[in-house]
This record gives C-alpha cells, sequence and structure tokens, in this order.
C-alpha cells in the first residue's frame, strides 16, 4: 500500500514511517520541517515539504504518489502552550486537519489512521481509561485533538472515508534511527536521561503527596515501536469499519520515582531529583486500557517494561549526543 504520513519527520511519525517500510509499504513524508527533523526521515521514503493548508501542494503529492491511506501525526501537542495560545492548536490541530481530509476526498483517498491523544478524556475518576468513558479535555490541545476526532464520522458518512483514531498518553523509547527531541523537553523519561548525561543539574518531583504507592504521579509509557505497530495494525483494519482504541502500557503505569529509579540503573549514573509543589491539574494516576485493541486487532506490545523503554532512549541519546544533524526540534505528534 502507498502511504501518506503527515508530521512523517518527527518522533513518532518517523518510527511509523521506519515500521512502514520494514512492512514493504510505499511511504510519502509529508512535513513543513517546522518542528520535525529531515534526517529523521527513513531510507525508502519519499519527502514532500509542504503545510497541510496547502491544499495544491498536498493533493499533487497524493496524486504524484498514488496514495491509498493516510497516517495523521501532524499536531501541536504542548498543553501548556495550548492554554496560552490557543488560536495556533485550532489553526493546526482543526483547521489544518479538516484540510487535510478535504484534500483526501478530492484524490479519492478513503482511508485515514488519526494519532489522537488520551487528553480528551481530560481527568477521568476511573483508571485504567477506557474508550467509553466521558470525554471532557480540559486544555485547549485536547479539544483541538477531539474536534478534529468528531469530524471523522460525518466525513465518512459524507464520503465513505473509513478511519481509526488512536488515544494514549506518553510516547516513549526510541529506534536505532529514531528518537526524542524536543526544545523545550517536558517530557519525563528524556528529560531524566538529560540529567543522567549531565545536561540538567537535577529531575524535578512536582509533588509527592499523592494518593499513590510512593506519592508520586502515575503515568503510562508506550514504547514508540508499539505505538508505529498499533497505528499499522489500525491500517489494516480499515476495509472493515472505523474504530476508536486507546493505547496503553498493559499494566498500572509507572510512578515518576519508578521511572527516576529504573533510569539511574539503566545508565549507571547518579540523577538527583528534587521534590516541589505539585502542578495544577496533575491528576494522580493517569493510565489506558488497551483491552480494546488487544481483543479486536490482536495488538501485542512487544516493550512493555519500563527498562527496555528507557534502555532504548538512553542508547539513542548517546548515540545522538547532538540529536538530528538539522538541529531542528522534534515533530509533535
Amino acid at each position: 500500500m502507498r502511504i501518506l504520513v503527515t508530521g512523517g519527520a518527527g518522533y513518532i511519525g518517523s518510527v511509523v514511517a521506519e515500521e512502514l517500510i520494514a512492512d514493504g509499504h510505499g511511504v510519502v513524508v509529508y512535513d513543513n520541517l517546522s518542528k520535525g527533523h529531515r534526517t529523521a526521515t527513513p531510507a525508502g521514503a519519499d519527502f514532500v515539504r509542504g503545510e497541510l493548508t496547502d491544499t495544491e501542494n498536498l493533493r499533487r503529492a497524493m496524486r504524484g504518489q498514488g496514495t491509498e491511506a493516510v497516517i495523521h501525526m501532524a499536531a501541536y501537542s504542548l498543553v501548556g502552550e495550548s492554554v496560552t495560545e490557543p488560536a495556533k492548536y485550532y489553526r493546526n490541530n482543526v483547521t489544518a486537519g479538516l484540510a487535510l481530509l478535504d484534500a483526501m476526498n478530492e484524490e479519492g483517498v478513503r482511508k485515514i489512521v488519526f494519532s489522537s491523544t488520551a487528553a480528551v478524556y481530560g481527568e477521568p475518576e476511573k483508571q485504567p481509561v477506557e474508550e467509553r468513558y466521558a470525554l471532557a479535555p480540559t486544555n485547549p490541545y485536547g479539544e483541538t485533538k477531539l474536534a478534529f476526532e468528531r469530524a471523522l464520522p460525518w466525513y465518512e458518512h459524507a464520503h465513505g472515508t473509513r478511519y481509526a483514531s488512536l488515544r494514549y498518553f506518553n510516547a516513549a523509547g526510541a529506534t536505532g534511527q529514531c528518537g526524542e527531541v524536543h526544545d523545550p523537553e517536558t517530557h519525563l523519561i528524556p528529560i531524566v536521561l538529560q540529567a543522567a548525561a549531565g545536561r540538567r543539574t537535577h529531575v524535578e518531583i512536582y509533588g509527592d503527596d499523592y494518593p499513590t504507592r510512593d506519592g508520586t504521579c502515575v503515568r503510562d509509557y508506550v514504547h514508540v515501536v508499539d505505538l508505529a505497530r498499533a497505528h499499522i495494525l489500525a491500517l489494516s483494519s480499515l476495509g472493515e469499519r472505523s474504530a476508536i482504541y486507546n493505547l496503553g502500557c498493559g499494566g498500572d503505569g509507572y510512578t515518576v520515582r519508578e521511572v527516576i529509579d529504573v533510569a539511574r540503573e539503566v545508565t549507571g549514573r547518579d540523577i538527583e531529583a528534587r521534590v516541589s509543589a505539585r502542578r495544577a491539574g496533575d491528576p494522580a494516576v493517569l493510565v489506558a486500557s488497551s483491552a480494546r485493541i488487544k481483543s479486536e486487532l490482536g495488538w501485542s506490545p512487544q516493550f512493555q517494561d519500563l527498562r527496555l523503554i528507557v534502555e532504548s532512549a538512553w542508547r539513542w541519546m548517546q548515540s545522538h549526543p547532538a540529536g538530528y544533524e538539522d538541529g531542528a526540534e522534534a515533530q509533535a505528534g
């Protein structure tokens, strides 16, 4: 199959492209490189630089490459930034997303896998989070992802566009070629590894008095390769029906202290952790249930153990001390 991956020069998108090529698919990476890396594009993928709102360029890329399906990874994803700059998120995550759907319709492309977020659930009262839970985003990031999700059934009704929407919390880990680089970095595992590498003086723990097993927040971490495999599985199911799936680590999640302790073991480095006040709006636990995708599609994550996730991220960081050669920030996904 010939697949267009939007945001395919970013962290998760580049791994999706890498896995698609390994499976024998033809891949076209479509990315504006505002935050992605040209050097993250895997060998064997065609690359087209452009905006999703550049309709002619996007349609030309689809038509010229014989696109049969789209995996949509291009989005902004910083929660704090979305609160201070909501218009930026609505323009990119909603307006540009609708432009993509319109271009697909014009070119007769009827399959899309959407990389969504478990932020659409807001702060659910029960854990782990299931697909049937109420949708109540607490920030513009989650709202804009949900807005695009809600457009998909209407495009299916009007144009027959099949879709799969995948909701997850934290992508982590790396492959040999592709790893996580953000500026500023906001994700816990790379922050902890930066401290191990001497690029930070310490790791900040925001609150240690939560009702969890060690007082620190519990979060879900899924290896980026397992996420990529889930996107490919979802794509293969689109001939049958549209669907929404959660992706999670399959257990009780990991506390902040557990992440730091595993990183100390993996790196053999002393990582200083300092406790400060809780951050407003941080729930004690956020973990997604993957029961549905495991049951319906047979998704079987291979890297659920936190140590494997951290080891892969550390190997990549050690082999890419300056990140990517082009120095750009990793694409949000």
